[in-house]
């Protein structure tokens, strides 16, 4: 990769050695550690600073371990959550759209996940003009019903706030020290599913909260109940609403991703991923054919040179030696989130990198194309690949996008 010369005069460029960065694990190398994997509600917090460090390093994970259950043990018999009534929040049906899984081993549902391991767990606090009771309820995706936990908080508002929180040994249990990253874009995702199902429902839902100030929840988003008309402030919102079952129909495609998308496409996925991220991420593609560069927005909108050079091949190697990213058709990438970066910090990045590549993924479907989120990165510091300060521009997430439409996948 070689930073343009048009867009920065004088910057000089070094190629990123595929040698020199991370490579597949191989089965029993490296003891696994859960120490840095348990979940922020418990006694020893996560230091979130040091595990991200370990997760972009070289180091392999070890062998997989016990997942555990698929679903976190909600205390109290389940309910089911009623229809809702006129001038009531139609619950059941925004869960639906956003979290559950419709098929039998739960691996499918309208959110993304690495490995398919969903470690993302939703509270609902019900206020008033809900068909269930005000109150606090833990949510099963699985078999879609509610376990009451207990009264709503004092100021609870009308209509329902889904808060989201992880079960970190879900995911450790395959990629060990590489999880919190992960488990970080997987909320971010389950995030946008939420929102983009209010939208899809005619149902007002507030900006999500990605701040990062949190470490449980990690998100929340607000719905309101019927009546209270408003919109989402622009730089949130995908150009149009979306119908429900294009939000059923979601799919991570498989590889091969071949064909490289037409500028327009990529100029429409990239302003859509910048305003999702409200500035917290920088954002790019790499593209191969007909010549290979790395682009990004220029301030009129338009598409200009970042850098010169193929960029595909360090980018497979950097993302787990996944080797099909090497002939994906194009690559869209977020970076930022410097080595110093404090721990709200690295939640927030996160949190918005997950939520902006889902819209993306959304915008990039509507689009003619198949996409697949990318979210393991191992060494994958883009600005000093491009000759600028090391550790400063990290890549945090990636959507590999082709024109090809293989097979859809059914398990993630």
């Amino acid at each position: 990769m070689k930073r343009s010369r048009e867009d920065a005069p004088g910057d000089h460029a070094r190629e990123a050695a595929p040698g020199d960065h991370a490579r597949e694990a191989a089965p029993g190398e490296h003891a696994h550690e859960a120490r840095l994997m348990e979940p922020a509600r418990e006694d020893r917090p996560v230091d979130l600073v040091t595990a991200l460090a370990r997760a972009r390093s070289p180091e392999n994970p070890g062998p997989d371990t016990p997942a555990g259950p698929a679903v976190r043990a909600w205390p109290g018999p389940p309910s089911p959550i009623p229809e809702a009534r006129a001038g009531e929040l139609d619950l059941r049906a925004l869960l639906r759209l956003s979290l559950a899984a419709s098929d039998d081993s739960g691996r499918l549902r309208p959110a993304p996940s690495a490995g398919a391991l969903h470690p993302v767990d939703a509270q609902l606090v019900v206020g008033t003009r809900c068909p269930l009771p005000p109150g606090r309820y833990g949510y099963d995706p699985l078999r879609h019903p509610v376990h009451r936990l207990g009264r709503e908080p004092d100021g609870a508002l009308p209509g329902a706030t889904v808060e989201l929180s992880v079960t970190p040994q879900r995911t450790a249990s395959h990629y060990g020290h590489r999880a919190w990253p992960l488990l970080l874009l997987d909320t971010g995702h389950a995030a946008a599913a939420l929102w983009l199902a209010a939208r899809a429902l005619g149902t007002y839902a507030s900006v999500p909260r990605l701040d990062g100030l949190a470490e449980d929840p990690l998100a929340a988003v607000h719905f309101a109940p019927p009546q209270r008309v408003g919109r989402v402030s622009q730089p949130e919102e995908p150009s149009d609403v979306p119908a429900p079952r294009e939000l059923l129909a979601r799919r991570s495609a498989p590889p091969p991703l071949g064909g490289t998308p037409s500028r327009d496409v990529l100029r429409t996925l990239l302003t859509t991923a910048v305003q999702a991220s409200a500035d917290e991420l920088a954002w790019c593609a790499a593209v191969g054919e007909p010549q290979p560069e790395l682009v990004e927005l220029a301030p009129d909108g338009t598409l200009r040179r970042l850098a010169a050079g193929e960029a595909r091949p360090t980018l497979a190697v950097w993302a787990a030696g996944q080797a099909w990213i090497a002939d994906a058709g194009a690559v869209l990438l977020a970076y930022g989130c410097p080595a110093d970066a404090d721990a709200a910090r690295i939640r927030r990045t996160h949190l918005r990198a997950g939520f902006a590549v889902h819209l993306a993924h959304l915008t990039a479907v509507r689009n003619g194309l198949a996409a697949r989120p990318v979210g393991s990165w191992q060494q994958a510091d883009l600005g000093a690949a491009l000759g600028a300060a090391p550790g400063r521009d990290w890549i945090v997430h990636g959507l590999a996008l082709g024109t090809t439409h293989p097979d859809e996948e059914k398990t993630s």
